[in-house]
């Protein structure tokens, strides 16, 4: 994992642009009814508003909660790598997925008095996507560049 603080900061980055690209991806193809190259300029309108968001939520507030909480489930240095990433991973995704669900209601959809079922429906279709995307896409992936990018680091 990251070592220093400059480290953080490109993790979060490269961990923030490929969740929010593909969650802004999968939201749009599910307003359209179906994935096309026609939903990426849209995910991409999209994503310049959900990225800096999500970066602050998820660099300030949720990866200063997350690790701590993971470390009670999953122990690093006693229990196997493996799964010390993916219970990071999964709390992860437990905080930020409603978080980010609540965000996108606020700004695309505008829901009134009508926020509380709109987040929890927003929330329920986009939580099985966040948690197989970052479980077995993106935080390999991430992780995979992390460490083409700086060798000296060790990612689980």
């Amino acid at each position: 994992m990251p070592k220093t603080r400059g480290q953080e900061l490109i993790y979060g980055v490269l961990m923030t642009f490929f969740m929010v690209l593909a969650m802004e991806l999968y939201n749009t193809a599910r307003r359209a009814g179906e994935l096309t190259y026609a939903a990426v300029p849209a995910a991409l309108w999209e994503m310049r508003m959900m990225f800096p968001i999500c970066f602050v939520m998820g660099f300030c507030l949720i990866d200063r909660l997350a690790p701590k909480i993971a470390a009670r489930m999953a122990r690093p240095g006693v229990d196997p790598p493996v799964l010390v990433t993916t219970v990071r991973a999964c709390v992860t995704v437990a905080f930020m997925c409603p978080i980010m669900s609540a965000w996108a209601v606020l700004i695309f959809q505008r829901p009134g008095l009508n926020f509380l079922p709109a987040w929890l429906q927003t929330a329920a279709c986009n939580f099985p996507m966040a948690f197989f995307w970052q479980v077995f896409f993106c935080g390999p992936l991430v992780r995979f560049l992390f460490r083409r990018l700086f060798p000296g680091a060790r990612t689980a």
